[in-house]
């Protein structure tokens, strides 16, 4: 049996009353955010028209893009993007179900923007996940847990529902491994509910944050792959606790330590660990994080929002003041601030929950590449010297 398929298959009233004007005053008075936004130096400048897509490829109402979810650089400087189809429907959640050919998940550009090839048409209903590896081959998560999306069956051309999966998948566009059982949510080790994202470490170990927000499990958790696709252990529970979750939104493993970051996004928090699930640090200084992502100078990269967010909740809304959203971009060891840069947009206008940057990369000559799912975009930044 193949390493895929064996995966695959696995008080007084008085008393209460007055508690409850308690509790109903303090959410009322604690919708804040969990830090000030901070006030850094930006000495990013964001590059004009870039990439440059087909005019096949188009986003709604003729926009460029639709939810754009991810994005990585390769070991060859190529940037690959996982999107949602160049759809936005349903908003914040989009689906890739029959977007057709012309609308695929996966891109790969090179440098100056020229899309060199497009893959993985009917293999996604909900792209979320995402990084490749020092290989050049594709890791990718789908969260979704719904057996309709919009009146249609979230099912793949074989008729297999769609969603709660990993999948490793060559430079080709050709399924490698494939961790989870589609279509089957769990708590088990080889089952996710709502994973949303993976990060491979230098060895190969497979790293996958589980447990979107409302998820039937109740997952929040670490769970740790072999190479091969065996399990290793699991860290982390529903919880505020260290080393417990709300929300593990993304992960990446990196830097000079090889730690495990992870943005743990209704805790408002990023929380750091060693690859054996040891907790090192829990930072709020990054606001409320949707994307982390970390350098080979250990710098760390964090999608943030300082909006007013009660404990235990996601934005959902849009937000008080134009710019409350941002990369924010500090020491990877220390957690350090250091700069800032604010969202483009005019974001009191915008539904979408989270940042607007919800994947972030940086390349070796250090421009900065940011997922943009609040404005349907993919935006470039060089860094000014």
């Amino acid at each position: 049996m193949t390493t895929s398929s064996r995966v695959c298959s696995q008080l007084a009233i008085p008393a209460l009353v007055a508690a409850a004007l308690v509790a109903t005053t303090h959410s009322q008075t604690n919708r804040e955010a969990s830090v000030p936004k901070p006030t850094l130096p930006n000495p990013y400048r964001l590059v004009p028209n870039w990439p440059t897509l087909p005019a096949s490829m188009k986003g709604p109402n003729d926009t460029k893009w639709g939810e754009v979810i991810r994005v990585h650089v390769a070991p060859n400087g190529n940037i690959w993007v996982f999107h949602r189809c160049f759809n936005d429907k349903p908003q914040g959640d989009a689906t890739c179900l029959n977007r057709g050919e012309a609308n695929p998940p996966i891109l790969e550009f090179n440098p100056a923007g020229r899309l060199l090839r497009s893959f993985g048409v009917g293999l996604f209903a909900h792209p979320h996940g995402f990084t490749v590896d020092k290989d050049g081959n594709i890791w990718t998560t789908d969260s979704n847990n719904e057996e309709t999306i919009l009146g249609m069956p979230a099912k793949n051309p074989q008729g297999v529902m769609m969603g709660q999966t990993v999948f490793k998948i060559s430079p080709e566009g050709k399924v490698l491994m494939t961790i989870g059982t589609p279509g089957m949510g769990g708590s088990g080790p080889y089952l996710f509910d709502r994973p949303t994202g993976v990060a491979i470490g230098a060895n190969g170990d497979i790293f996958v944050s589980d447990g979107h927000s409302r998820n039937k499990s109740n997952n929040a958790r670490i769970m740790k792959f072999s190479k091969d696709g065996k399990f290793i252990k699991a860290w982390g529970h529903m919880g505020s606790e260290p080393g417990d979750f709300r929300e593990p939104h993304d992960l990446y493993v990196g830097g000079s330590k090889g730690w495990v970051y992870v943005a743990d996004r209704q805790n408002n928090r990023v929380q750091v660990f060693d690859q054996d699930g040891n907790f090192v640090a829990a930072w709020k200084q990054f606001g409320q994080p949707s994307a982390v992502y970390v350098d080979k100078n250990d710098n760390i990269y964090v999608g943030a929002t300082y909006e007013a967010v009660a404990p235990g909740q996601t934005a959902l809304r849009p937000t008080a003041g134009p710019n409350d959203r941002a990369i924010v971009i500090g020491n990877a060891i220390s957690g350090e601030l250091k700069y800032l840069i604010p969202d483009p947009g005019d974001l009191t206008r915008m539904t979408d929950t989270g940042t607007s940057a919800s994947g972030i990369a940086v390349d070796d000559q250090g421009n900065l590449y940011a997922a943009d799912v609040g404005f349907n975009n993919l935006r470039k930044y060089s860094r000014m010297r």
